[in-house]
């Protein structure tokens, strides 16, 4: 893409923006304080105790805390954490602001039980127990993520994020077995509300964001609320930059007493100098080199839109129990083209190339599109039995994707040095040799049933049935190249809660999820799909208010794997084996007055476990997962009580991950320790510091191949921040 039509191209997004932050600004404008409404009291008095789970009403923003009582992620209603037989992990708007981090990947680098593969912010790829999430959830529904197009969220929009780890295949269908990320939307507030944020920080970062809410009628039954970012981001890489422009605007309405109507729009566009990390030696030694150093050309570019329509109608039951219909109709829009080494370092410093390719850069084009629309309905309701209380979900969904890729790549002939990196390259021009289209679509029908034999005992059954095809066409010659027809594939899903004592309990479960292939056996046939099931047991306990803590032993395998057939080379078989294991230990909450904490350790074992698998049976499967990964934060808060520290805030973090590796690159162990400090002037105005890294520790975050892919971490940097609410 020339410099011309680059231009050309961010007009149009910039345009685009600012129609939709002048739209849906308009719909905040008439906003006007009336009396508030407690959206969770429609629960009506029965024969029994009950608790009332409202959809709309565990939003952790304004509540300064870094745990949450309910959650939603892997199910259809919000239940107690220690209801949910699988490991969790929330992190709160308090702890998102407290980060100051902006796209989803800068969250969850410091989030327990999670591996993140560094990119440029918002394109990096996310990893939970040795698998990559493919899929994650705004508000319960799903859209597909491939961190090369940088469709993750801005986090100015988000309330909180909510991770559950490995497989949920149960109201998800198809998907690798990593787990589900769910982003719970900001809702509109029924009390009129303001706030501006400006920051700036190290290599000329800045940030603004503009966030209204409030009743758009006198009776406050509809409500609205926008929220606008701009960030304008640079970078310790020399050339690199990272821009974003984000508008979000929802529109909640009570349709009835007891029926809630919602709308949203958000739109993001990302507008990014990439680059795609350094080389290494020819035996997988990593270059110590200058955090600078830049392997791109002068015309590296990424740019893309994504915009996502979001619509939601629920209906609550007197009983407690709920009906709802939701739909997400997502557009993707990409570009980009850019230049990395193409080869290994010498001794002197030289890039050498591969085989008999004797050029020393190389270059990749794409254009994206796609289009993607996910529509679930489902009932949630709780009966009478046996003198206790239960719950049967039922449900369907729809998925649909349209994606076309249109690719081009090759080689520039130039010498390139490591430690004198020629970026003035001549741009090349683009011919688009590789183009498909890909149409995956699936229906599912689920159920779920909670039943409780005895007071403290709840047992859990589910299953799914899904039905998956894809075609992917070859748009050169119009010619289908593989096709996918799945019919009818059960998903089973189970688990058991005991509650030991009123505050700790038991649990353990069972669950699956499979991912279709598109390789084909001897006879021509596509290979089943794989399969990942978990055994998981722990302990969640509530340790005391405002306070969780877990403990959990997972045994994850993902069999089926396609593989070289032992007995026919040239074709596939189904007989690859992986496995991953290991121990999570995790704690978040106040722990004393004024002290949150957010804590966790992970131990990760994977291995093949056949000679007929990719890896020889024994050995590592993700070696890129460190095997223990240790992440702390914490934050204290002065009073009234500590006399002129009134107002003021300290707090601190840990990072620490063992040793992991990439083929024969190696990447040492590393700790990163991260300050804040801030203060309330007023109730209207804040004023917080963050230093990152603060003793500067020079260490490799990623490491991908003997050409690219190798990526130091963030050195020290601080940023600054002043927030005003009314």
């Amino acid at each position: 893409m020339s410099e011309h039509i680059a231009r050309q191209r961010t007009g149009r997004s910039g345009r685009k923006l600012a129609a939709l932050l002048l739209a849906t600004t308009s719909l905040a404008a008439g906003a006007a304080p009336s009396i508030a409404q407690d959206s969770g009291q429609n629960g009506a008095a029965t024969t029994l105790d009950r608790l009332v789970f409202d959809g709309a009403s565990y939003e952790t923003e304004d509540t300064d805390s870094y745990t949450t009582d309910r959650i939603s992620v892997g199910e259809k209603d919000v239940r107690p954490v220690r209801e949910i037989p699988q490991s969790t992990t929330v992190i709160t708007r308090e702890r998102l602001e407290d980060g100051k981090y902006t796209s989803l990947d800068t969250v969850l680098r410091e989030t327990p039980g999670i591996v993140v593969l560094n990119n440029d912010d918002g394109r990096s790829s996310i990893f939970s127990r040795g698998f990559e999430f493919d899929y994650l959830y705004f508000n319960g529904l799903p859209a597909p993520v491939s961190s090369v197009y940088g469709t993750q969220p801005d986090m100015a929009i988000v309330d909180h994020i909510e991770i559950l780890r490995g497989p949920a295949g149960l109201f998800g269908g198809a998907g690798e077995p990593a787990g589900a990320i769910n982003m719970r939307l900001k809702q509109a507030k029924d009390t009129f509300a303001v706030r501006v944020d400006g920051t700036v920080g190290s290599w000329e970062n800045g940030r603004a964001e503009l966030d209204v809410t409030g009743p758009l009628n006198e009776a406050g039954t509809i409500r609205g609320r926008f929220v606008g970012a701009y960030q304008g981001e640079g970078s310790w890489v020399e050339n690199v930059e990272n821009g974003v422009g984000v508008a979000y605007g929802t529109v909640q309405a009570n349709v009835t007493e007891n029926t809630t109507a919602t709308f949203s729009i958000s739109h993001m566009q990302r507008d990014i100098m990439p680059f795609n990390g350094l080389p290494s030696y020819q035996d997988g030694t990593l270059v110590d080199l200058d955090r600078s150093t830049f392997t791109g050309a002068d015309w590296n570019s990424f740019d893309n839109e994504v915009t996502d329509y979001i619509a939601e109608v629920e209906h609550k039951f007197d009983d407690g129990g709920h009906a709802k219909v939701s739909a997400r109709y997502q557009v993707t829009d990409v570009n980009f083209l850019y230049a990395w080494a193409n080869g290994y370092v010498a001794e002197n410093g030289d890039i050498v190339s591969s085989g008999a390719d004797t050029a020393d850069s190389r270059w990749l084009a794409r254009e994206y599109d796609a289009k993607s629309l996910s529509l679930d309905a489902h009932i949630s309701k709780p009966f009478e039995l046996w003198g206790q209380e239960h719950n049967v979900i039922l449900g369907f969904d729809y998925q649909n994707q349209d994606i076309t890729t249109l690719q081009g790549a090759g080689t520039i002939i130039v010498d390139q040095n490591i430690y004198d990196w020629n970026s003035d390259l001549d741009e090349p021009t683009v011919n688009y040799s590789s183009q498909t289209n890909v149409d995956p679509q699936q229906f599912g029908v689920y159920g779920q049933l909670r039943i409780k034999p005895s007071d403290p005992l709840t047992l859990i059954g589910g299953a799914r049935v899904t039905w998956y095809d894809a075609t992917t066409t070859n748009l050169v010659n119009d010619t289908a190249t593989s096709v996918v027809d799945i019919d009818g594939q059960f998903t089973p899903h189970a688990g058991a809660v005991y509650d030991l004592t009123d505050r700790l309990s038991a649990y353990a479960s069972y669950t699956a999820i499979f991912q279709p292939q598109t390789a084909t056996d001897i006879d021509g046939a596509m290979l089943d799909p794989r399969e990942g099931r978990q055994y998981e047991v722990g302990l969640k306990a509530e340790l005391f208010s405002g306070v969780n803590a877990s403990v959990a032993y997972f045994n994850l395998r993902d069999t089926n794997r396609a593989v070289t057939d032992p007995d026919n080379p040239g074709f596939s078989a189904a007989l690859g084996e992986v496995q991953a294991q290991g121990i999570e230990v995790e704690a978040s909450g106040e722990v004393l007055p004024g002290f949150q904490l957010s804590v966790g350790y992970t131990f990760t074992d994977t291995e093949y476990l056949n000679t007929t698998s990719a890896g020889t049976a024994g050995t590592v499967f993700s070696a890129y997962t460190p095997e223990h990964m240790f992440q702390l934060w914490s934050k204290y808060s002065f009073n009234e009580s500590h006399g002129v520290l009134d107002g003021f805030y300290v707090g601190a973090g840990l990072k620490a991950f063992s040793a992991f590796s990439s083929g024969s690159l190696k990447a040492p162990a590393y700790t990163t320790v991260d300050l804040l400090a801030g203060y309330e002037v007023n109730e209207h105005l804040e004023v917080s510091l963050n230093v990152n890294n603060v003793f500067d520790e020079k260490y490799y975050a990623r490491v991908g191949s003997n050409s690219v892919f190798n990526f130091y971490g963030e050195p020290l940097s601080a940023s600054l921040r002043v927030s005003a609410k009314f």
